[in-house]
């Protein structure tokens, strides 16, 4: 007899259909796993053996084959015990094969019999809901699972109730869909004192979705700067928010099924690699860069990250998107992040100041600042120069504009954005680009003569255009103009101080 469960296999943001299917078989007794599992599916035999004895259920004396189909499509991870489990006890005659074809099924197994949370449910319950199928996960994802409309979600807390269950004897209730969080977590810019010139820089970052480099001493607020920018950023769509969800579900962080509507921040530390970056592993899992797609990737101390980890981000900032190949994969994540550094002048990190700064300046500076390649910098909209802040600065009372004010702001920014068809002027290029963003004479002219001088490429020309486009639609200007393209100017790169 053979009895078949659906689950999924993994593949980037992809859930592939995966069957199951059980064979008892006269001879000497076996229990063998096939169709190119891992090493964590191929431990799925003793877990679902000790779940089985914890029923009081014990193995038939026959030979039990497992076979997961596509066979030639890799399986990974623990999520396959549960469709095993079920498999087998269909071809026992435990539970209902017929039943089982009703569902597709996810989650690991205890060796108590316990249903065991398992990365990537959400993407299983949306390929359920696709496929027309019910879904069988962990109790403690049922929330997650809800998520997927027009599927019905079985969330199962152990083997057990699970059977009892699809043999009608006692109902699991159906679970309740998360909580949608809305707050932004980080602290408001009244905090910050001071630092007019890169507090417009963030705001001007914040409407148009460019990305933004903070250039100055440590202890200036580069990184206050930054952890205020979720609170100024609007809110995610419904859909995007599923779509950052998806990428959570998948890196196991979704955690109680809560999906927020907050654009995510991730700030990995300097020393990161760059599978952790990007993406990659043995077993392939999104990066940091994927983990803050819609959202903001902030990489604090710059030049200390690994040259050759900055400049893998080159293409994910222009394509929005991470191919990670491997030998046993190829995968794709998304990745459309806004960039936002932080960096000091030098390695002591006060450049321009007569009473600290080292005898090597300025070539301490270059040679620092060399560290980030030029390509990387040129795909960086915003350099700003952050000041130290003064001790009279610091006794000054809070500024009465907050993140609220400025939110307000980029909100009627982007609704300008979003009625050119676009989700933010960063993404604006060809025809879109000419239309929308094209100065007028003055600005025209202007422009012309900078990218002569500062000899702009092709890139930096029209991230200048963006930038200028962004900076009209905070004015609520039509046009673009020779102001709002000086505006954009001002925030070029400039060569390290003496």
């Amino acid at each position: 007899m053979v009895a078949l469960v659906q689950t999924v296999a993994y593949l980037g943001l992809e859930a592939r259909s995966v069957e199951v299917q059980c064979q008892l078989a006269a001879g000497m007794p076996r229990f063998s796993v096939v169709g190119l599992p891992d090493k964590a599916v191929g431990e799925s035999r003793e877990r679902v053996q000790s779940a089985l004895a914890a029923m009081g259920l014990s193995l038939p004396p026959k030979r039990i084959t497992i076979n997961l189909s596509p066979a030639d499509l890799p399986k990974e991870g623990s999520h396959y015990d549960l469709p095993i489990a079920l498999a087998l006890l269909g071809a026992m005659g435990v539970v209902d094969a017929e039943e089982l074809s009703e569902w597709l099924a996810v989650g690991e197994l205890s060796l108590d019999g316990r249903v065991v949370a398992s990365p990537g449910v959400l993407l299983a319950a949306l390929h359920a809901s696709e496929a027309e199928k019910g879904l069988i996960c962990p109790a403690k994802q049922g929330a997650e699972a809800r998520w997927a409309s027009g599927v019905k979600v079985c969330a199962a807390p152990n083997l057990v109730d699970l059977l009892a269950h699809l043999g009608g004897k006692a109902e699991l209730p159906e679970p309740e869909a998360g909580e949608v969080e809305t707050q932004p977590p980080g602290p408001d810019l009244k905090r910050v004192k001071g630092q007019e010139t890169a507090k417009r820089a963030l705001e001007i970052a914040a409407a148009g979705g460019h990305n933004l480099l903070m250039n100055g001493p440590p202890g200036a607020g580069k990184s206050l700067l930054a952890s205020c920018l979720p609170g100024i950023l609007p809110p995610l769509s419904p859909s995007e928010a599923l779509e950052v969800s998806m990428v959570q579900s998948v890196a196991g962080l979704l955690e109680g099924g809560r999906i927020s509507r907050v654009r995510p921040f991730r700030a990995p530390h300097h020393s990161a690699s760059m599978a952790a970056l990007t993406g990659g592993g043995l077993r392939v899992r999104p990066g940091e860069v994927s983990l803050a797609h819609l959202g903001v990737l902030f990489l604090d101390e710059l030049p200390e990250f690994q040259r050759a980890v900055l400049d893998s981000l080159r293409q994910p900032l222009e394509t929005g998107k991470v191919d990670v190949a491997r030998a046993n994969a190829h995968v794709a994540y998304p990745a459309r992040v806004q960039l936002v550094a932080a960096m000091n002048p030098c390695r002591c990190g006060h450049l321009g100041d007569p009473s600290l700064a080292c005898s090597r300046a300025p070539k301490c500076a270059v040679d620092y600042q060399s560290k980030v390649s030029g390509p990387m910098l040129d795909r960086i909209d915003l350099h700003v120069e952050v000041d130290p802040v003064s001790a009279a600065d610091l006794a000054l009372p809070p500024p009465t504009e907050g993140s609220a004010e400025v939110a307000a702001r980029v909100a009627a920014a982007r609704k300008v954005q979003v009625a050119r068809g676009i989700r933010s002027n960063a993404e604006l290029e060809g025809e879109a680009l000419d239309e929308h963003a094209t100065p007028d004479e003055a600005g025209r002219a202007l422009l012309m003569q900078a990218a002569e001088k500062l000899r702009l490429s092709a890139r930096g020309y029209t991230r200048m255009l963006r930038v200028a486009r962004t900076i009209a639609d905070l004015a609520g200007s039509r046009e673009v103009g020779r102001i709002h393209v000086a505006e954009a100017l001002s925030y070029r790169r400039q060569a390290p101080r003496a």
